[in-house]
């Protein structure tokens, strides 16, 4: 894809699962990566497997001066920033019965916090030269009875990216924002809840009544949003799953 030739882009919870795949699917079609993530056995893998045009940063998405150091270190090394994806994320999983408040605190603070700031700072750094974020919301943003700190958390970015791409509009930013809303993707994070299955032994490429898919699915559309032919699609809430 011509669009993304070139473009700095910020992968966030690159060290595996979609943001792996989406770090991966933007350095394939000629995009310089910078990778975040606070595992620093994985990510800096990935970096070296794209090469030279990719840089591992650890990070917590949580963190204000994480997230300044994130962007600074990225100019340093690139001169600019063109893209963002927010992706990294946690899940614990309970009710609104059995969640914490330390556990809704913990969710909220990653999930919501980390992309507040993410969007924050990647505005500050693009608006100069115009860019596109992409959020990581999630179906669960609909409302899941199993997972309400999750749930909510995704609410807040749907609601965040919406927010984002009309401030930036009114503020004639060259800026778009849109979420990307999976159902399920086979990821580490989810494959616990699964009982920890074999990802070679899930045939849900092949089963029309499957709600999961693999990263790649997710990595594909996050090239298109990154990338200038989806200039015009801006405050898009863009669902991945085959329930509907």
């Amino acid at each position: 894809m011509e669009g993304v030739k070139g473009k700095v882009v910020i992968v966030t919870g690159a060290a595996s699962g979609i943001g792996r795949e989406d770090a991966l699917k933007l350095a394939s079609e000629g995009a310089r990566v910078v990778l975040t993530d606070l595992n620093e056995d994985h990510g800096p893998a990935v970096a070296r497997e794209i090469g030279k045009d990719a840089l591992f940063v650890r990070h917590d998405i949580s963190s204000e001066d994480d997230w300044k150091r994130a962007i600074a270190t990225t100019q340093d090394r690139f001169g600019r920033i063109d893209g963002l994806v927010n992706n990294a994320g946690i899940l614990l999983m309970g009710s609104v019965e059995d969640t914490t408040l330390e556990q809704w605190r913990k969710v909220l603070r990653v999930n919501a916090d980390g992309y507040f700031l993410g969007c924050k700072y990647g505005v500050a750094a693009m608006k100069a030269n115009g860019g596109s974020i992409v959020n990581m919301s999630s179906v669960a943003a609909d409302g899941l009875p199993f997972a309400a700190a999750y749930s909510a958390s995704k609410g807040a970015v749907a609601a965040l990216t919406h927010s984002v791409a009309v401030h930036c509009r009114s503020c004639g930013y060259r800026i778009r924002c849109n979420s990307i809303h999976p159902d399920g993707v086979i990821t580490p994070m989810t494959l616990p809840l699964m009982g920890n299955p074999d990802p070679a032994t899930i045939n849900y490429a092949a089963d029309p009544t499957s709600r999961f898919c693999d990263p790649g699915d997710v990595a594909n559309l996050v090239l298109f949003l990154i990338s200038d032919e989806s200039r015009f699609i801006n405050g898009a809430q863009m669902r991945i799953s085959n329930a509907y």
